[in-house]
């Protein structure tokens, strides 16, 4: 049984409610002011509460303000039957649960309670907590215990102690750069990083980017420009994924590494190039070499060592960690504060596969900290942000009972609808009430 409490000056959309409620088990109050509702929540105590936004006595966002101080802890639901985008906007923003606009169906608000019922029950659970240690923005930092990783850092600690070239390998999204500043920060902290992205300059143009050029060295060089070869001084010059480069700049770059030294673009005069190049790739440049698509000469000379990064998928013990860590990044960026991550939410995150690394994950949690409404992570926040179909690998295919099949469908039919009962039943071409029962007898849950 809920013990729920309306707020709403329309005494017969309170009394609807009410009975509608009693009738299948819950505990109804309604008062018509906001300061009758204030008071009969001191005294009734609601796992719930409606509230509307235009009170007669008061306005419904200060109301909330009230409740939230008054029982942080109360899920309060906005119903309201003006257009008013504003207000709705920011009872959201100061913590309100959900909403209904007036009028709604009934099956809307069975829906918001079971919804309510689960978000209460995964509440009473133990969540993780989010580290509260004092932020440190190091952008170097990697996480993980994980043995593959764990040789990374080994192998970083080593290659500090030199200047050798260095080929990072690894999927898109597995934190190359990542490793490329933190070799650089253990090795020489004070000098220049120059980060040069191969895919994202027009090829034209890299040549120009990398040595800089002389005044008109060509259409639009109206002045001199300092190269990022020479930019990088005594620092490191990071080639972001290398393979990408056009073949004839290889040759050029091949040049300046073997001679180290270059020309600005339309120069003659000859420029010392000192600083450690740091290469990495999401592709196989063995592979590129024999389909004569990269040079051999440049690929032997950028890897001198080679530092290969693990996926995601292949380390998921370190995704409390990573998410842990993200977290504490996520909420000092966008100024949003969670506490802990529920474990249902943490084990959605540990069943995906995530073919964008930790990149995707980065991306998934800042969306589900944006849309969270409260200061722990829930697993619908997350579930919103992924696709659910892309959650579970698809099994193999096997023969199936009609009574598994149909539970399957109305499982990928609900979930499409947002389980949304009036929605589902109308696609399908059933009522509610059949829907309702189907739901009950397989057992199924949002």
């Amino acid at each position: 049984m809920t013990k729920i409490l309306i707020v709403d000056d329309d005494i017969n959309l309170c009394r609807t409610m009410q009975i509608q409620l009693e009738a299948v088990g819950h505990a109804v109050k309604y008062a018509p002011t906001g300061g009758e509702g204030l008071s009969l929540a001191a005294e009734f105590e609601p796992n719930l509460a409606f509230l509307d936004l235009r009170l007669p006595d008061q306005d419904g966002m200060d109301c909330l303000k009230q409740f939230q101080n008054a029982r942080p802890d109360l899920p309060v639901v906005i119903i309201t039957g003006h257009q008013d985008t504003r207000s709705t906007i920011e009872a959201m923003r100061l913590g309100a649960f959900d909403y209904l606009r007036k009028p709604f169906d009934m099956d809307d608000l069975y829906l918001l309670l079971e919804k309510i019922k689960r978000f209460t029950e995964r509440r009473a659970t133990q969540p993780l907590p989010v580290s509260s240690s004092p932020f440190s923005d190091h952008s170097y930092e990697i996480v993980g215990k994980h043995k593959s990783i764990l040789e990374v850092i080994k192998q970083i600690g080593l290659l500090s102690r030199s200047r050798v070239n260095v080929l990072i390998e690894g999927e898109s999204g597995t934190g190359k750069e990542l490793v490329a500043r933190a070799l650089h920060e253990n090795a020489c902290p004070d000098k220049p990083f120059v980060a040069i992205n191969c895919s994202a300059v027009v090829a034209t143009l890299l040549e120009s980017e990398l040595f800089g050029h002389e005044r008109g060295a060509f259409t639009g060089a109206d002045t001199k420009k300092m190269g990022k070869l020479e930019f990088a001084g005594d620092g490191a010059v990071f080639f972001d994924e290398i393979g990408d480069m056009p073949f004839d700049l290889q040759a050029k770059l091949l040049r300046v590494i073997e001679e180290r030294a270059f020309e600005r673009v339309g120069g003659l005069q000859t420029i010392q190039f000192r600083a450690r190049v740091i290469s990495a790739t999401n592709q196989n440049l063995e592979e590129l070499v024999e389909r004569e698509k990269f040079r051999d000469d440049l690929f032997y000379r950028l890897s001198v060592f080679r530092i290969k990064l693990p996926p995601l998928r292949e380390r998921k013990e370190d995704i409390p960690l990573i998410v842990n860590y993200l977290l504490e990044r996520i909420c000092h960026r966008i100024h949003r504060r969670i506490d802990a991550i529920e474990k249902e939410a943490l084990e959605v995150l540990e069943s995906y596969d995530w073919p964008g690394n930790i990149r995707e994950l980065d991306n998934v949690l800042t969306r589900a900290v944006a849309l969270s409404r409260q200061a722990v992570l829930q697993r619908e926040d997350l579930e919103r942000t992924i696709i659910p179909a892309r959650i579970h690998k698809e099994e193999e295919f096997k023969l199936k009972t009609l009574d598994e099949m149909e539970k399957e469908y109305l499982e990928k039919a609900l979930n499409f609808t947002g389980w949304n009962i009036t929605q589902t039943s109308r696609r399908l071409n059933i009522s509610p009430t059949t829907l309702r029962k189907k739901i009950a007898d397989y057992g199924l849950k949002g």
